[in-house]
């Protein structure tokens, strides 16, 4: 128990921030957070409710979905986040939840598109949504498969994992990811906040266009840049 105790009590750590921020009901969600070295990572028991999580009943598995630790069932998600740590090596922490704006977003099947700096601040793309999966696979090993729509979406569109750390699933949900579990977790708030943010726009104005790309470079540059200047 010992040997993982360090990515079993982030992992906690990092779930019990999904209810804290209103990012998911009942039990619609799971953070997992992954020990590089060790080769395995630890994720939420699936079904539990939050109220019972603990840093022990946490689960350690391994980068192929196999369990090596733990007395509970692990997220019906595991093989989906198992996917995405095995094919992208920089990533730490994933997180899926059904929060109810970016899930809106996911059925609809439309990517989020950048419409205000709070967007830009973050991203200098449009949020992604995935394609829904293909029948034969729906049928087959479903959530071993959703990791890989996650994957050839970003191969298909030429997007980068580390700069764009987040995704909605078309008529899924969304998943992000980040070096972190309070990472990940952050890009997972931040999905669901700009995801309201373009609903309401989108309500105001219809015919809304996208924010310009001046706009969209300069609150990039000026948080992310070279000579960036935004915070301490």
């Amino acid at each position: 128990m010992n040997k993982y105790k360090t990515i079993r009590e982030q992992a906690y750590e990092s779930n019990m921030q999904l209810p804290a921020l209103g990012l998911v009901f009942s039990t619609f969600g799971n953070v997992s957070v992954a020990d590089r070295d060790k080769g395995v990572f630890a994720i939420k028991p699936s079904g539990l409710a939050y109220d019972k999580l603990s840093p022990e009943n946490m689960v350690i598995v391994d980068f192929e979905a196999n369990v090596i630790e733990g007395d509970l069932r692990p997220s019906s998600d595991t093989k989906t986040h198992a996917v995405l740590y095995k094919y992208w090596e920089n990533i730490g922490a994933v997180v899926h939840t059904h929060s109810k704006f970016a899930t809106s977003w996911a059925q609809t099947l439309r990517d989020i598109p950048i419409y205000g700096t709070t967007h830009a601040d973050y991203l200098t793309t449009d949020i992604p949504c995935a394609s829904p999966m293909a029948d034969d696979k729906i049928t087959g090993n479903y959530e071993y498969e959703t990791g890989f729509q996650v994957l050839n979406h970003f191969k298909e569109h030429r997007l980068k994992y580390e700069e764009v750390e987040m995704i909605l699933v078309g008529s899924h949900g969304p998943f992000s990811w980040g070096k972190t579990g309070e990472k990940a977790v952050f890009n997972s708030a931040l999905l669901e906040y700009v995801a309201e943010l373009a609903f309401i726009t989108e309500q105001i104005s219809p015919e809304v266009g996208r924010l310009k790309k001046s706009l969209i470079d300069k609150h990039w540059q000026r948080k992310h840049g070279a000579n960036s200047y935004y915070g301490q």
